[in-house]
């Protein structure tokens, strides 16, 4: 059931590349050799709590947390239904207990961002050369600095940075048209086209200090095309690989494969000293944190976000800060004028004077 569920899944290539190992992994190896009709709702429910528990080797040894276990039996749930109601009445699934969303909000880390001066400091150590004796205008010290640069100014998703094409940016309004992704599938990685949750046309804007880092990758590209000639084989890509230590099947000018970037982005981040957990997507977080942070408008950080509404944005990245808290706090008071309320303080007494409903002051 599990093998035909996932050969006809009509989902994307990324969603059905998710899907193998997971059934591979996690629900085969429990519950792959029941029968449809042995399959309870105890069944999924001692599968669960399993999966909970027991130590996972493709996670570090750590147990599956909630919203993987979550993801676990919404597979199952849709293999289910395929038999339902031809082999059974009803999907056993439908009555199973997964983590719920309040477990798997709980178990979200709280992932680290950096402030506006210490993505500054950042970007000046990214553009600064390393000094060695042979190093040159196209030396690999600056090889990523472009992509860290966009990464940390458009909040770009890995995969969109690394899909975006030359013949997709508006010089005029320094805008970008996100119509490509370079995505991981299986052990592979593959450029198509931005389809997911409707996303089919989505634009960012960027700022005109964006374009001299650009210029600059667009010359670095030409740097390697004279280098390397016909076997540069051009797809358009701003961020395409080059010609530094070709290996495997890297082809110069094709996408570049997302694990190796998020590699050198480890070795960047150990360099530097930054948290051991800040990840290359974290660049996002940081931006759409201090775009709020800095009382921008919620709507346009939103939508530079792509995300379906402001409201999503401030839940999923919107944080209590204690700075900004007090900074909430100053104003308020500044509006009702409690800075005024001084003189309502009893003298020695250590007590605060108040006002009944007649404006008379009495002692609280």
């Amino acid at each position: 059931m599990l093998d035909d569920f996932l050969a006809k899944h009509q989902g994307e290539a990324t969603t059905k590349a998710g899907y193998e190992p997971k059934i591979r992994l996690h629900i085969k190896p429990h519950i792959g050799d029941l029968k449809i009709t042995e399959v309870t709702d105890d069944t999924l429910d001692d599968l669960y709590r399993q999966l909970e528990k027991q130590p996972c080797p493709t996670n570090g040894g750590k147990p599956l947390g909630p919203k993987t276990v979550r993801h676990v039996h919404n597979i199952i749930s849709g293999a289910f239904s395929t038999v339902v109601p031809k082999l059974l009445p009803a999907n056993p699934a439908a009555f199973a207990h997964p983590p719920t969303e309040r477990q798997i909000k709980a178990a979200v880390p709280d992932f680290p961002v950096l402030s506006d001066a210490a993505t500054a400091a950042f970007l000046g150590d990214t553009w600064k050369p390393c000094g060695n004796r042979a190093c040159h205008r196209w030396h690999h010290c600056l090889r990523d600095a472009p992509l860290w640069t966009s990464y940390t100014a458009t909040g770009c998703r890995r995969s969109e940075c690394l899909g975006w094409k030359w013949d997709l940016i508006d010089w005029e309004k320094c805008s970008i048209r996100l119509d490509w992704v370079v995505v991981e599938v299986g052990s592979g990685y593959i450029l198509r086209r931005l389809t997911k949750d409707g996303d089919k046309s989505a634009v960012i804007y960027f700022d005109p200090a964006l374009k001299p880092v650009l210029q600059y990758q667009w010359d670095a590209q030409d740097y390697w095309k004279k280098q390397l000639g016909p076997a540069w084989v051009d797809h358009g890509l701003v961020f395409a690989r080059d010609g530094f230590k070709l290996q495997g099947n890297a082809i110069p000018g094709g996408p570049q494969d997302p694990d190796k970037v998020s590699s050198r982005w480890r070795t960047k981040r150990q360099r530097l000293g930054l948290p051991d957990e800040f990840r290359l997507h974290d660049w996002r977080a940081s931006k759409i944190n201090n775009d709020l942070d800095a009382g921008e408008n919620p709507v346009e950080v939103s939508a530079n976000a792509r995300h379906g509404s402001p409201g999503y944005t401030m839940k999923a990245y919107g944080r209590r800060r204690a700075e900004a808290a007090k900074q909430l706090a100053a104003a308020s008071a500044g509006r009702v004028g409690l800075n005024r309320a001084g003189h309502l303080l009893v003298p020695g007494s250590g007590m605060v004077a108040s006002t009944d409903a007649a404006g008379l002051s009495t002692v609280a």
